[in-house]
């Protein structure tokens, strides 16, 4: 073997400690600027704490009376989910009514849509891009402020955040889908929503209600979070009891919130295994 080749084994290591010596410089200054202090988990009073929650969340709380609060937050966490998406697509089917170029009437016979067209769906994609650019616990936080504590706000944040998301996904399903017939029934003088209903529906009416039903999952892991700011449902719950270092009742509320995510997961890939 040559005497270069013992010498240095890995002819890029010259480039690999430039990376590493490249990536430490910017990893300090965000390490710094995020006050990362990890060694406090190492202080006594720290280490006490945490010591005293683990022991009482090895033993999850199963009192009558809590269970039943339990299960009666649970059910208030997939109603938030649910309300707040059905007011999401109130909001978000005429919005993709409006963003769907393939939905436009005025571009018929010239190809070129009018300037006012034009304009008002520039203004509903802005308005789309706002809604779901604010995620639902800032949402959560503002309402929190507006209406007070509770399940209202929840349900208002869910709306905002996934009517943004909706109309933009729901607006991008229709574009790719096969556009004859959609086109067909415009040029034949047919409404917007004719053209949706008959035309663009049936050809991507599966993968919209498949899109849907995964949103819905989303929520329901959502509407648990955003709880933890008073948005209602298990998170607030579980964001109280988390303040009073009852590990038992934390342990209780997490497991629920386990089954709650499995049991939307699972409902939702039975549904989406249906419409496939």
């Amino acid at each position: 073997m040559p005497a270069s080749l013992q010498r240095h084994p890995d002819p890029a290591w010259r480039a690999r400690v430039a990376m590493l010596a490249i990536g430490a410089a910017l990893l300090w200054p965000a390490l710094v600027l995020s006050e990362f202090k990890p060694w406090i988990l190492f202080d006594l009073q720290s280490l006490k704490a945490a010591g005293e929650f683990l022991v009482g969340f090895l033993t999850p709380a199963h009192a009558p009376e809590f269970l039943s609060m339990v299960l009666r937050e649970t059910w208030q966490t997939v109603a938030i989910a649910t309300a707040g998406l059905t007011l999401a697509l109130i909001g978000a089917i005429p919005a993709t009514l409006i963003v769907t170029e393939r939905l436009s009437v005025s571009r018929l016979g010239t190809g070129r849509m009018h300037w006012a067209a034009r304009a008002l769906r520039q203004v509903v994609r802005w308005v789309l891009v706002l809604l779901r650019s604010v995620p639902e616990l800032v949402w959560a936080i503002l309402f929190v402020r507006v209406v007070g504590l509770g399940p209202t706000a929840g349900v208002l944040a869910i709306a905002l955040t996934y009517c943004g998301m909706l109309g933009k996904v729901y607006a991008e399903i229709l574009e790719s889908s096969d556009a004859h017939a959609t086109e067909t029934l415009l040029a034949n003088g047919s409404s917007r929503l004719a053209a949706l209903l008959y035309g663009a529906l049936p050809e991507s009416g599966a993968e919209l209600v498949s899109y849907t039903v995964y949103r819905w999952e989303c929520a329901i892991r959502g509407s648990a979070v955003i709880g933890f700011v008073g948005a209602g449902g298990l998170g607030q719950r579980m964001d109280e009891s988390t303040r009073m270092m009852a590990g038992g009742e934390v342990c209780t509320m997490l497991i629920m919130f386990v089954l709650l995510v499995a049991l939307a997961d699972w409902v939702s890939k039975l549904l989406r295994r249906r419409l496939g």
